[in-house]
């Protein structure tokens, strides 16, 4: 059974993005030793990447309309579902179509983002896995990482390893 690995950075006040979804705060960040964080070799374990539609758009928006050619790659949309390029649109149900992708063979499947298809994962209890990485920084408003819920989550995760990287990031592991 495949794995739901949520990897990504936050700002220490909780946001993943400025309002309008610009992520510049974070490629701006002080990393004098151009340290990737492990991300070239977490991608090694994943061949399938979920992202939200307007996650998806950000990226294309930067020059990247194929981020990931050599993993499948699927959108959740509520547009119309298809299939261009190397990346399929989904309109399902994201904890139902993600719970039978988990289901099948091979490596485990990356969660990009957006904040919202994070909060309907986690809340189903699908994610296995979050590596998340706090950047020094305060952007004071913007996209959350956890959106707001009607009621609080309550969730069997354990934080395991805690590492601060030498450009002041935290790197928080944390598994079910």
């Amino acid at each position: 059974m495949k794995k739901l690995k949520l990897y990504i950075a936050s700002s220490l006040d909780g946001f993943i993005a400025r309002e309008d979804g610009d992520l510049k705060w974070l490629t701006e960040a002080p990393n004098p030793e151009n340290d990737d964080h492990g991300y070239a070799a977490f991608l090694e374990t994943v061949d399938t990447v979920l992202m939200g539609n307007s996650t998806y758009k950000w990226v294309v928006a930067e020059g990247m309309p194929d981020p990931y050619p050599d993993k499948k790659n699927f959108v959740f949309t509520r547009g119309e579902a298809g299939t261009a390029g190397n990346i399929n649109y989904i309109n399902d149900d994201p904890v139902a179509f993600t719970s039978e992708l988990k289901k099948g063979d091979g490596k485990d499947i990356f969660l990009v983002g957006g904040g919202e298809l994070i909060k309907q994962l986690l809340a189903a209890g699908l994610i296995d896995e979050m590596i998340i990485f706090f950047v020094p920084v305060f952007l004071g408003r913007g996209i959350r990482m956890f959106p707001e819920t009607e009621k609080p989550l309550t969730l069997n995760y354990k934080v395991g390893e805690v590492e601060i990287r030498s450009n002041g990031f935290i790197q928080l592991n944390v598994k079910c």
